[in-house]
């Protein structure tokens, strides 16, 4: 496969990934489908998670990796970017990628750690599993103490699972983007037109 088709590939993989990370983020500051808890943040009460508002998957796997897929699906096409110049810039694109999908899996990996924030014993709102002397994530009795939001921990595991496997997916995309490139800018695209 020529590195001009392969990158068009990558391109269009890319964008789902990215769309994906946006609506998971975004979806993340409305727990239980309700507009009260991001209300109630706002007026400084602490009911989200901080790592929602670090914006992974906005900035990270979705901005930070949908400015380079456009340029990386554009050199896998005939035009300005199908070139040695095209390949060399993909790389430097995919980089910035690379680091956004690193940003976004970090956020969503601490993010799945720490646990979600809820309303648990005594009306305390914080977040019961972080010194917990046993991972949550494996044991679905513990889940329970959350009283509010409704199914906060399977909301936040599933959404930061997500996420995390749309960064790990764009992180591998990207890096294989950037050897695609390097071997563009060395060989070229092969994007030419075949003589009959």
């Amino acid at each position: 496969m020529c590195t001009g088709k392969c990158s068009k590939g990558i391109g269009i993989c890319l964008y789902p990934l990215a769309v994906l990370s946006i609506f998971c983020n975004i979806l993340m500051f409305f727990p239980d489908f309700q507009t009260s808890y991001s209300k109630m943040e706002a007026e400084g009460l602490y009911r989200l998670t901080d790592e929602i508002k670090y914006m992974g998957g906005v900035v990270g796997g979705g901005i930070l990796v949908l400015i380079p897929a456009i340029h990386i699906h554009s050199t896998g096409r005939q035009g300005c970017c199908a070139n040695r110049c095209g390949m060399f810039l993909s790389i430097i694109f995919a980089a910035v990628g690379v680091a956004g999908a690193l940003y976004s899996g970090t956020i969503a990996g601490v993010g799945l750690i720490r646990g979600p924030v809820c309303r648990f014993e005594n009306a305390t709102w914080s977040r019961p599993f972080l010194n917990s002397s046993e991972s949550y994530l494996g044991n679905s009795d513990m889940w329970d103490i959350c009283e509010e939001p409704k199914d906060i921990v399977v909301f936040n595991i599933g959404l930061f699972s997500a996420l995390l496997v749309a960064a790990c997916l764009e992180l591998l995309l990207c890096g294989f983007q950037v050897l695609n490139g390097l071997f563009g800018c060395i060989c070229g695209t092969c994007n030419h037109k075949e003589v009959a």
